[in-house]
């Protein structure tokens, strides 16, 4: 089947809303060509379980395509529509299985040596459709400025390690800070931004341990997810992880394409409540690497996606202890066993991914008024960030974190 021959019928395996949004936009769909339209409807099929950010710049490109001209329509799509491609990709079920044509065009174009050309095209198109403001006022839509914040060194007593060296470069390093009920003080200040600003995942928090300390409140206006949380989802994909790596011939390919045909409920995420935190969870285990047996991975990787799919304004990671380096038989066997866990090679671990965590909120609109804390969790180091502290500065003057967040929260 061919773009042109979409019908409204094409979408009645969609879930609702995508279903409704597609029927809507079918004339539009209808003009666009074969090597492009599946990936939009890659994003598309999964519209109900988008976060709202991913929803609006999916509504953005469906306005800038539907507000184009016939001639500025024509060309912007050029590139793509001159690609050639085979007639097995036009047999594929690209309306409800995209993600399977974009493998195979992918191949394809790689192949043939057009991937040059596409992706010439697509970056093209992401920038003149969905590319956030970089102007001086780009932070104006915001209700307020972000802030991240990274507690790293869990179970860490005592430490000759040079830490947040990624870091310090861009703010204030502080060696005396008070910390007493360090780690509720911060989610305190969160708990005040999200009062302040209620918006739909807007605020979260990532434990790379369990949230469910007796000793801790974390607000329910804050989007919480945890990797002991976690641990059923984890053993059930762990299992069929373990027997394709114990089978007689590997293929990579099936296995990456095993753990996408995952569905929250055969993973052990069907227990009601939110459905677009359920995805996102599974996500996690499904497309990350590592996530499923590494603590500190785990963390790392979701507050990247958190950040690049929710793009929320308040973000805390609190790194855990992983377990050691092994083999990958008892990596997947840490469900049957109490794993050994590596404090020290963790907070490295962690060190590092408070840095990316940094770098992916800085790509964010509004990077120029946000701000980013790591704390050396119950010890007096920590780094902050923001627009009216000073770049490159050690401070050995004794602060309350509670000051100190304060001050850029």
């Amino acid at each position: 089947m061919l773009p042109n021959q979409l019908a409204s019928s094409s979408f009645a395996a969609y879930p609702p809303e995508a279903r409704q949004l597609a029927v809507k936009q079918i004339a539009l769909l209808q003009r666009l060509p074969l090597a492009f339209l599946p990936l939009l409807l890659r994003e598309l099929i999964v519209y109900d379980w988008k976060f709202p950010a991913e929803r609006a710049d999916l509504g953005r490109q469906f306005t800038y395509l539907g507000t184009l001209a016939a001639g500025p329509f024509q060309a912007a799509m050029s590139a793509f529509a001159q690609l050639k491609l085979a007639r097995e990709l036009e047999q594929t079920d690209w309306v409800n299985s995209p993600a399977v044509f974009s493998e195979k065009l992918s191949a394809h174009l790689w192949a043939t040596h057009q991937i040059d050309a596409f992706s010439a095209a697509a970056v093209d198109y992401v920038q003149k459709a969905s590319a956030p403001p970089r102007s001086g006022d780009d932070a104006a839509a915001l209700p307020t400025h972000r802030l991240g914040i990274a507690i790293i060194g869990q179970g860490v007593a005592k430490n000759d390690y040079r830490l947040f060296r990624k870091l310090r470069p861009q703010g204030v390093y502080f060696t005396q800070v008070k910390h007493t009920g360090g780690v509720q003080v911060l989610l305190d200040a969160v708990a005040a931004r999200a009062k302040a600003h209620p918006v739909a995942y807007g605020h979260w928090y990532i434990d790379g341990g369990h949230i469910d300390d007796a000793s801790l409140t974390v607000p329910e206006a804050i989007t919480r997810i945890s990797y002991d949380a976690l641990s059923a989802p984890r053993a059930t994909l762990q299992n069929r992880m373990q027997k394709t790596y114990e089978a007689a011939v590997f293929d990579p390919e099936a296995f990456r394409t095993m753990l996408a045909q995952i569905k929250p409920e055969e993973a052990g995420l069907n227990s009601g409540g939110d459905s677009v935190l359920n995805r996102f969870q599974l996500s996690l285990l499904t497309e990350g690497s590592g996530t499923q047996v590494f603590a500190t991975t785990f963390v790392q990787w979701a507050a990247r996606e958190a950040l690049r799919r929710a793009q929320p304004l308040t973000l805390v990671t609190r790194f855990a202890p992983r377990q050691r380096e092994n083999q990958m038989n008892e990596l997947l066997a840490e469900h049957q066993r109490k794993p050994e866990l590596d404090p020290q090679g963790s907070l490295i671990d962690a060190d590092m991914g408070a840095y990316y965590t940094w770098v992916n909120q800085q790509r964010l609109p509004g990077d120029r008024k946000s701000a980013f804390l790591a704390w050396f969790e119950d010890h007096s180091e920590a780094v902050a960030i923001a627009p009216a502290l000073e770049r490159d500065k050690r401070s050995d003057a004794p602060i309350d974190l509670a000051d100190l967040i304060a001050r850029i929260a």
